[in-house]
């Protein structure tokens, strides 16, 4: 029985997330109050087929002509607008025909799409690899249709000779790729020139003298500004942290609860990583010296498949298996929104760049507010003219009664005068 624990949702911010299940699927999921609301589907995109599953998805997050790349199972890349669904083009890959059923004897594992813009003429550029190590990058221009038949330049190299690949990694300057996988070493590529620049070495072996074969599960580059150091996870629920500059032996190695890793996402701080596992625990590490920071409080159940971080806010997106997208708070690791998708989900991206008002309506409700403000400004203008005028008035007013209490006084400070001097007249003629 897995473990579930009731906690409420307090909602989160304005959010975008785009979602693939093993039916072929695409569900964009949107949290559209300014505060804090719950997340809900908007939109679902494509026809429920098996045979075309999702295994993998890239987002080029990009502000102008963002592009989503998603490998099917039947072996082909489909490129979509992540902004209203609309297909791009479909590129088949190395292998078989795509009628040929023999596909899924090599199927793709991963996929990552750039998120540089080669050139105008380009719908992008991505890197796939098959589960036999047979890795390629291909170009996609904008002349091309659905079919994909020309798809621009490719180069094809092969990874490993033996294994199955399990994930695929991309620095943040894109020039470095990292594969990993069940019997395969973790290994660096300079993906400009297709040269492995660095593998792993596997551990020594136990007091028992007992040699584990490497089984790699997920992987990410740890630090934006440094290709050197990667952080991999185990199939022995183990999340090690190599620096490829100094050894070939991981540098930390820390043993997380008892089941396999699934997923890992690094932190933009530099040395914060989210895992999670084969059974539903989600938890972040610091890397700098291997302890656990703290796990996420929430609903677990299910098998974590993809974990996403964005880039601004301190949120990280969650989907697997028990077929739940959740959102997360980093700092409280508590769980904002939960929102159940029906299908097991393979992939989560989240759209950085999404905002609650659409242009359109911004640009419909800009002139209003300067109306308004200009008519307010008007009145402020009149109120203050008649204040003004007012003031005048009362200050006339003001200095018309003064010079009349003026007059008055005077007038009978000279009467009492007056009669003083016809007094003193009066006694003068007495005497």
């Amino acid at each position: 029985m897995p473990r579930t624990t009731a906690v409420e949702s307090p909602g989160c911010p304005p959010l975008r997330a785009l979602t693939t299940d093993i039916l072929g699927l695409v569900k964009v999921v949107e949290a559209r109050a300014k505060s804090a609301g719950a997340a809900k589907v908007v939109e679902t995109w494509g026809a429920a087929d098996a045979s075309r599953a999702i295994v993998a998805a890239s987002l080029a997050d990009r502000a102008a002509n963002p592009v989503l790349a998603v490998a099917r199972k039947n072996g082909v890349v489909e490129l979509f607008n992540p902004l209203n669904g609309d297909s791009l083009a479909a590129v088949k890959t190395v292998g078989p025909a795509a009628n040929d059923s023999s596909v899924e004897v090599d199927p793709l594992a991963a996929l990552h799409l750039f998120s540089r813009q080669a050139s105008d003429s380009t719908l992008g550029t991505f890197i796939a690899c098959t589960e036999k190590g047979k890795a390629h990058t291909r170009s996609v221009a904008k002349e091309n249709d659905s079919s994909g038949e020309d798809a621009g330049p490719s180069s094809t190299w092969d990874v490993c000779s033996g294994g199955n690949v399990q994930f695929c990694s991309v620095d943040h300057g894109e020039s470095y790729a990292m594969f990993g996988g069940k019997g395969i070493e973790v290994n660096l590529w300079d993906i400009t020139s297709y040269s492995k620049i660095w593998s792993a070495k596997s551990p020594r072996a136990n007091s028992l003298g007992i040699f584990t074969r490497p089984w790699f599960t997920a992987g990410t580059f740890l630090c934006k500004d440094d290709h050197r150091k990667i952080v991999a996870c185990t199939n022995e629920h183990q999340v090690r942290l190599y620096d490829t500059a100094l050894q070939r032996r991981p540098a930390i190695s820390v043993d997380f609860r008892e089941s396999p890793i699934k997923a890992v996402a690094a932190d933009p701080n530099g040395h914060d990583v989210y895992v999670g596992t084969g059974t539903g625990d989600l938890a972040s590490f610091d890397m700098r010296t291997g302890k656990l920071v703290g796990c996420f409080i929430g609903k677990c159940s299910g098998s974590i498949r993809s974990i996403v971080r964005h880039p601004e806010l301190p949120l990280i997106a969650s989907c697997g298996l028990d077929s739940y997208l959740r959102i997360w708070d980093t700092n409280t690791r508590q769980l904002l929104s939960a929102v159940f998708l029906k299908q097991h989900l393979t992939n989560v991206v989240i759209d950085s760049h999404f905002s609650v008002e659409e242009p359109g309506e911004t640009k419909s409700k800009q002139p209003e507010p300067l109306v308004e403000a200009e008519v307010r400004k008007e009145k402020k203008k009149k109120k203050s003219r008649v204040i003004e005028e007012d003031e005048e008035q009362s200050e006339v007013v003001d200095h018309s009664d003064m010079e009349a209490e003026m007059c008055t006084t005077k007038r009978k400070k000279s009467g009492e005068r007056s009669k003083g001097l016809k007094k003193k007249s009066k006694k003068q003629q007495v005497s």
